[in-house]
């Protein structure tokens, strides 16, 4: 296993509190409403952006449920690719994590981080797994998964949220959030050990980056399993 610390995702993905968030920018397409960029871009005060986000997020959501048309579902799920990931990030980021919209922006980033890093995230499963306890069963992987698995996984936890059972599917995010910070912490304490017997910086070794995303991942799992507690009560809003 590399011991590279961009083999593990660590260079194109930073943690942002307790979400996700891609250090590349996306190019937000040109067919996007350029009134509808320009409006959220400023002259929108906070309190309207909120009603904006939890109206679009609570829409999209009801829509893609009452739909059949398969079309609309792959588009849903494609979004950031579609529409670029500032736009969503306009809509949802500032979402408090135990809001609809601030669930949702996370389960988006979630899945983009999974499809860039699949192959250091199938390398990571691996790590984890064996001490992750029940929540490799709940997230749905296999022991050994490839990068393809963790692409398809990616795919089937954001396309449960919206045409399955959407407190699974966020039971399902924890979980798998979880796996992989547990696989995060082994690879930071193995960097450390080996660092010490080295006799070398501890704090050069990568293993404080990796505890900090293991954290922070920790923490997503944390609101990924809130937001599905508060949705069986009716209370995600």
């Amino acid at each position: 296993m590399s011991t590279n610390s961009s083999a593990y995702g660590s260079s194109s993905v930073r943690a942002a509190g307790s979400g996700f968030a891609a250090s590349g920018r996306f190019t937000r397409p040109a067919q996007l409403d350029p009134a509808l960029v320009e409006h959220l871009a400023g002259g929108v005060d906070p309190q309207r952006l909120s009603e904006i986000s939890h109206t679009t997020a609570a829409s999209l959501l009801d829509r893609v449920h009452h739909t059949q048309d398969p079309q609309v579902v792959e588009r849903v799920l494609t979004l950031v690719e579609h529409e670029g990931v500032d736009l969503v990030a306009e809509l949802w980021s500032e979402g408090d994590p135990d809001s609809l919209p601030g669930v949702l922006w996370r389960l988006y980033m979630l899945r983009t981080w999974m499809h860039r890093n699949r192959e250091s995230i199938s390398r990571l499963w691996r790590v984890g797994e064996p001490v992750a306890g029940v929540s490799s069963a709940i997230a749905g992987v296999d022991q050994a998964p490839t990068a393809e698995d963790i692409a398809r996984t990616a795919d089937s936890i954001l396309s449960g949220a919206f045409v399955g059972d959407f407190a699974v599917a966020l039971e399902r995010a924890s979980a798998f959030c979880s796996v992989i910070s547990a696989g995060l912490m082994a690879e930071a304490r193995r960097r450390q050990e080996r660092a010490a017997e080295l006799g070398e910086s501890v704090a050069n070794s990568g293993g404080t980056h990796f505890a900090r995303t293991a954290k922070s991942l920790h923490s997503t799992a944390t609101d990924f399993l809130k937001g599905a507690k508060l949705w069986r009560e009716g209370r995600l809003e």
